[in-house]
């Protein structure tokens, strides 16, 4: 039983993260898992296996998978993600077989929430400044790359629950680091617009260097 917590949980890790890249794969994948008899999901979740459910489901993930590649629209839609990746992941955490009898439901629920959320807010974060950077051209770029991380996940974690769940620590650990260092070239620049062209940042300009640059 302990085993079979442990993967569970290391699986659901997976799957709400999934759920923060892309809100629709995880529970479309869990979905056609539970209805194939791969995996089997606690009640009432494991009505993400049945007929209305999956249509739905599968409508609602072709329109985001379409819209998030449009300038414009993939700003809204990322609007709407931000209520709707949260609930996904507390959905697909809770829907884990046997999580629920182990773990307090509202604990699965925050997990979820939790995992989802953050994923999501990065995402949001982002894609401005690929909007920004790259005149919206980057944009379907960066979608594609988030729709198959978050398919990748789901397999992994439906799977190979471990896999997934090292993947998304590599995944955090891969935002920190990058993280850190667009802020520290954002502060070289902006230090380097204070002291004036011509100066090295982290070197004082001498007393008579804006003489010289006006």
């Amino acid at each position: 039983m302990e085993i079979t917590l442990l993967t569970n949980l290391l699986g659901a890790v997976g799957l709400g993260a999934a759920s923060g890249l892309n809100a629709w794969i995880p529970l479309l994948a869990l979905g056609v898992a539970e209805r194939t008899g791969l995996v089997t999901l606690s009640a009432p979740f494991n009505e993400l296996g049945s007929t209305p459910v999956l249509a739905v489901l599968a409508v609602v993930f072709v329109i985001d998978l379409i819209g998030d590649k449009v300038p414009a629209v993939d700003h809204v839609l990322h609007a709407v993600g931000a209520l709707v990746a949260p609930a996904s992941g507390a959905v697909v955490v809770m829907a884990q077989e046997n999580l629920l009898t182990e773990v307090h439901p509202a604990v699965a629920a925050i997990l979820g929430l939790v995992l989802g959320g953050s994923i999501q807010a990065g995402r949001s974060a982002l894609r401005p400044v690929v909007t920004a950077g790259t005149g919206g051209v980057g944009n379907p770029v960066v979608s594609i790359i988030e729709d198959v991380s978050s398919v990748m996940l789901t397999v992994l974690a439906i799977v190979v629950p471990v896999l997934a769940f090292l993947s998304v620590v590599g995944m955090v650990v891969l935002g920190i680091v990058l993280y850190r260092r667009w802020r520290r070239r954002r502060a070289e620049r902006r230090q380097a617009e204070q002291v004036g062209p011509g100066v090295a940042p982290g070197v004082a300009a001498p007393p008579d260097a804006w003489q010289r640059y006006r």
